[in-house]
């Protein structure tokens, strides 16, 4: 059997350390928190099941799994790992349940709190989104370097891979399909997870030409023709690669749960012409200079006010998007979820710190053409954002 890739306990023990701390500071009065979503299961025991995890104020937090116990068991060293066949099973070994409880109200279905609720008879639901995501941004040490290997398969594959794959008459889910196969040889774990409500990902955005700034309700600056209507995802089954093409692709990569974000362009046989050109190396030297503000102490609304108020007018029309639909937004965190805290914004006060991971995606359409830009994953530093995802300015030129 193969070798499980266990979290270590002092790892899962920090993690939980520093969120019971955050919830002291925030809700000092907190008597219990509840998981029930799988991603922050697997932060905080490093198994993730259907199940439950139950975080007492002031006791130890428990794993109720009802299923797999037994391979919870198996990859996880979280010390108090329960079976239990419903809720009840959990209620009838649990003390007192106070009448409020802290919950991920941004992932909990109604009904889910429903059942829970008859058998944990709480009052009153409050948030505990905002804690763990705050817990989870500032990245350790064994965070950063799956992340690192993340980006290196990531880099190696958007940078020299798909030069190699590229050909004149080529569909869009082809290029897709043939991107996300490369992925996962080269060590991708094979899913793309976003936190925002019904986000749907299976490579990444994606296209040709002008398929880039198609209309989506992603929130982001790119576009994606997709499928079609029934799933707006991979690419167009019938749009094929043509000479002179613009060579999109805006995609997470993934190693051992922790994800890297990158966009890189390409030109098809022929260089497209000086706008998008002069566009694209803007976008570059704007990624650049944000990448230099990734200090500790800095805050994200600085990056964004700083950037923004640098650029000349006709360059903002169709930055950060195409037409109406722009991103109010210049970068993310990403880890876990690829749309993590913080957020590059005009409204994050709140200053970066040290193991903080971000990307930048300085991005602009242009008419007829499609998205010219790019993004890298940066590690927050005291001399400023390291990039994990390469170097490559973009827009490559493939003959």
């Amino acid at each position: 059997m193969d070798m499980i890739p266990k979290v270590p306990l002092s790892e899962l023990s920090g993690r939980m350390e520093r969120f019971r701390t955050r919830m002291d500071t925030a809700h000092p009065d907190w008597e219990l928190c509840v998981i029930f979503s799988r991603i922050n299961q697997y932060y905080f025991t490093g198994t993730m099941q259907d199940g439950m995890l139950l975080i007492p104020g002031g006791g130890e937090p428990e794993l109720f799994v009802r299923r797999s116990h037994e391979r919870a068991l198996d990859e996880s060293l979280f010390p108090a790992i329960r079976p239990m066949g419903s809720f009840r099973d959990a209620a009838a070994v649990t003390k007192a349940v106070p009448e409020t409880a802290y919950l991920e109200t941004e992932v909990v279905p109604l009904a889910l709190l429903q059942r829970f609720r008859k058998y944990f008879p709480i009052k009153n639901v409050l948030s505990a989104d905002t804690e763990i995501a705050k817990t989870r941004s500032v990245k350790s040490a064994y965070e950063i370097q799956r992340m690192e290997r993340a980006g290196a398969i990531h880099r190696s594959v958007l940078e020299d891979g798909i030069p190699k794959m590229l050909r004149e008459g080529m569909t869009e889910a082809e290029f897709g399909a043939g991107v996300y196969s490369l992925m996962v040889r080269e060590g991708h774990h094979g899913i793309v997870r976003f936190g925002k409500f019904q986000t749907e990902i299976e490579v990444g955005q994606l296209g040709f030409g002008d398929s880039s700034i198609y209309p989506t309700a992603f929130d982001g600056p790119g576009g994606c023709r997709g499928i079609g209507p029934a799933a707006p995802v991979l690419g167009s089954q019938s749009r094929t690669l043509r000479r002179g093409d613009l060579v999109f692709i805006d995609n997470a990569c993934g190693f051992e749960g922790y994800q890297t974000d990158k966009t890189m362009t390409y030109m098809f046989k022929k260089s497209l012409p000086e706008e998008a050109v002069v566009a694209h190396q803007q976008c570059v030297d704007i990624q650049n200079r944000m990448a230099a503000m990734l200090k500790p102490g800095i805050t994200p609304s600085q990056v964004y006010s700083t950037i923004y108020e640098s650029l000349p007018p006709g360059f903002r029309e169709n930055f950060m998007g195409f037409g109406n639909r722009r991103a109010n937004f210049l970068g993310h965190g990403t880890g876990l979820l690829v749309d993590d805290l913080p957020v590059i914004s005009k409204g994050s006060g709140e200053p970066f710190e040290e193991g903080m991971v971000l990307a930048l995606e300085p991005k602009k359409g242009i008419k007829d053409i499609g998205m010219v830009g790019i993004e890298n994953t940066f590690v927050v530093t005291p001399q400023g954002g390291r990039s994990i995802t390469g170097h490559h300015p973009g827009l490559m030129l493939v003959e």
